[in-house]
């Protein structure tokens, strides 16, 4: 058997993963963050420690469209960004099996470019690939590299480095991870 995830979802996340696609109620099962800042809806593939894709559908209804712009709306890049770790979140987390009591943290943004403006009516296709993968003692800590499309055209990509850690008072360690390869 392949690691493409399809099985189902009650079986533990550290064995072969959640059946796809995944939907919002699936993500927030995952995922820690809620309205207004879960900007992911839909996980439509997965490969274990891989790849994941997952979708966002931009609404005019989205909170940072108030003032970002009034009469011209752009969804900000910071946001694209991210999209992109919340989406590669979810891999990480579905490797945990006491995701609970866990929380990823950004290490680092590289590369950033923002190509084109997201808008309402848009639907983000986010693409994120592993670079790196390392166990570190009671963390992991991950390189991605993501990559966000509109109607096939790329929008924004970069990398994004970020670390698995505990939600213990004092569990959140200040080092930054080192570059390796799986």
């Amino acid at each position: 058997m392949n690691d493409t995830t399809n099985v189902n979802a009650t079986d533990s996340p550290a064995t072969l993963g959640p059946s796809l696609p995944l939907d919002i109620n699936q993500i927030q099962a995952i995922l820690p963050h809620r309205y207004p800042f879960l900007l992911i809806d839909r996980v439509v593939e997965m490969e274990r420690k891989k790849r994941i894709v997952a979708l966002k559908n931009v609404t005019i209804n989205e909170p940072f469209f108030v003032g970002h712009f009034p009469r011209f709306p752009i969804m900000p890049g910071v946001l694209i960004v991210e999209a992109m770790a919340q989406t590669g979140g979810v891999l990480l987390l579905t490797e945990i099996e006491d995701r609970d009591n866990k929380l990823i943290v950004f290490t680092g943004i590289e590369k950033a470019r923002f190509r084109r403006p997201v808008v309402p009516g848009d639907q983000l296709r986010i693409e994120v690939d592993v670079l790196s993968w390392r166990p570190a003692s009671s963390r992991i800590i991950v390189r991605m590299d993501g990559r966000a499309f509109v109607n096939g055209k790329l929008v924004c990509d970069g990398t994004v480095s970020a670390q698995l850690v505990s939600m213990n008072r004092g569990g959140i360690a200040s080092e930054s991870p080192t570059e390796t390869k799986e």
